[in-house]
């Protein structure tokens, strides 16, 4: 029997490829570093091209009784508590897209994934393997584990994130890049929302160099909420900067609403806002990245993890549409660097557009669009691993 293709990192973009391959007749072996599998963080929101994704893993179904399905999108001018714009998520949306626009809690779509690949007779699951070192020997590849356990398969997969060891042996560009941002979030009882919040949508305030999202989670039992501010005091290599004082002093001036929602945050961790610059090449010999170890991005477009979903379904079809590896990652790669870097740069931009100081020429084209224009969509959410896009 040919030799394992072996998968670092057991989120949901490790999960997701591995299960990808099985079930398209391949052996996998996944190695993640903790002592168990997990989720850190609160909701996620899955846009159509990451339902089609999650589809093509065959576990939508089981992730469907957990999630919301938002009427919409609004988009509130977090100082003034005016409404912007908003994006009609309903019955025209799904038929343009096929799929739905979900919202749901991180370790319900991680328990998902792991439910199938520990189910799946094909994949073995390892956990406590820190991976140090890889090793392509020309005819195989071997990664290396801290423990000091081997683990040789066809080809070493990095799907181990942000902080990726395995994308080392690709490029080594040094750490992630620092946005100055940094978010609190968490989840809260539905009961202690209030209802003018919009209990059935994705609810986003902006204001200048911050902002807050808010949605439900869990049939709707609880309520996810993301504060984001840039900090005045960051510094690389020091902690005091984005602290709790400096979240109440940004969103001070907001509407009634907001900082209802702000006096519900946890405090007491904080999450900095990393990414990189996009990168031509994810592949050599036998290793490739997908995910955040490819393509780290800023929060602004929701598409992290969808870009992670679309590139487990791309990464499992070009190795078994291909008999030649090399030809296979070369398809891979033409399907998603291109995408994923440009979701990269317009991330950033987005967070610019989000955050501006002199707003009244952005807020006046938004209370133009209608809640129907999906013309600026298409592109993400129409997008298909085996098709062409929308747009």
């Amino acid at each position: 029997m040919s030799a394992p293709f072996v998968v670092v990192g057991g989120g949901i973009g490790g999960l997701a490829v591995a299960l990808g391959l099985a079930r398209r007749g391949r052996r996998v072996r996944l190695l993640e570093k903790a002592a168990e599998f997990g989720e850190i963080g609160a909701g996620i929101q899955l846009a159509p091209n990451a339902s089609c994704a999650l589809d093509d893993l065959g576990v939508l179904a089981a992730i469907r009784p957990s999630a919301v399905l938002p009427q919409r999108i609004l988009w509130m001018d977090a100082r003034s508590g005016e409404r912007l714009t908003a994006l009609d998520l309903g019955e025209a949306f799904q038929h343009r897209y096929s799929y739905p626009y979900l919202v749901m809690h991180r370790s319900d779509l991680l328990a998902a994934l792991l439910d199938a690949c520990e189910a799946h007779p094909l994949i073995v699951l390892e956990t406590e393997k820190a991976v140090v070192a890889i090793e392509d020997r020309g005819d195989d590849v071997v990664v290396r584990c801290a423990d000091g356990s081997a683990h040789a398969g066809q080809l070493a997969i990095g799907a181990d994130g942000l902080w990726s060891t395995v994308r080392k042996a690709i490029v080594d560009d040094g750490d992630p890049i620092c946005s100055q941002y940094v978010a609190y979030r968490g989840a809260i009882p539905i009961e202690e929302v209030s209802r003018h919040a919009g209990l059935d949508n994705v609810m986003l305030w902006t204001g200048p160099d911050m902002h807050l999202v808010q949605y439900p989670l869990r049939r709707g039992e609880l309520y996810n909420q993301v504060a984001v501010f840039k900090s005045t005091r960051y510094a690389p290599d020091s902690d005091d900067w984005g602290t709790p004082d400096e979240l109440d002093a940004r969103f001070a001036r907001t509407a009634d609403l907001v900082r209802a929602a702000l006096a519900k945050i946890r405090r007491n961790r904080r999450w900095p806002m990393f990414d990189r610059l996009p990168i031509a090449r994810w592949s050599t010999g036998r290793i490739t990245l997908l995910g955040d170890a490819a393509h780290p991005m800023l929060q602004y477009l929701a598409q992290g993890a969808c870009q992670a979903l679309e590139d487990a379904v791309a990464l499992a079809e070009s190795l078994v549409a291909y008999d030649d590896l090399d030809a296979a990652l070369r398809a891979y790669e033409a399907a998603r660097v291109e995408r994923t870097g440009r979701v990269q740069t317009l991330a950033r931009a987005w967070g610019e557009f989000w955050h501006q100081h002199e707003h009244a020429e952005r807020d006046a084209s938004l209370r133009a669009r209608r809640p129907d224009d999906y013309s600026q969509t298409d592109w993400f959410y129409g997008y298909r691993t085996s098709g062409t896009p929308l747009g």
